[in-house]
């Protein structure tokens, strides 16, 4: 199955790591510093112009273990439960 973040972007359920609401876990500076991390070396991808609600962090299967480098991290206007309900309840979502 996949999972639509908005614009003309899909991702694939099984190689989301994690949905976060940008609001509550900017806060920690481990968050800021992998999302600016993410940013510099290119694996932000922005689905929204408005005003961002959500960030989801996806990466291969095969890739978690062997680099933890390889994920991207998508910026989504939509709010965490819209998109926990868009999976279906089938995943957990912080």
């Amino acid at each position: 199955m996949y999972l639509h973040l908005g614009e003309e972007t899909v991702v694939r359920e099984q190689d989301i790591i994690g949905i976060f609401d940008l609001d509550n876990s900017t806060v920690s500076r481990d968050t800021r510093r992998f999302l600016t991390e993410a940013e510099q070396g290119g694996r932000v991808v922005n689905v929204t112009y408005d005003l961002p609600k959500t960030f989801v962090v996806t990466a291969k299967p095969g890739a978690r273990a062997r680099d933890p480098k390889s994920s991207r991290v998508y910026i989504c206007l939509f709010a965490t439960g819209t998109l926990k309900r868009r999976l279906g309840g089938r995943r957990f979502v912080k």
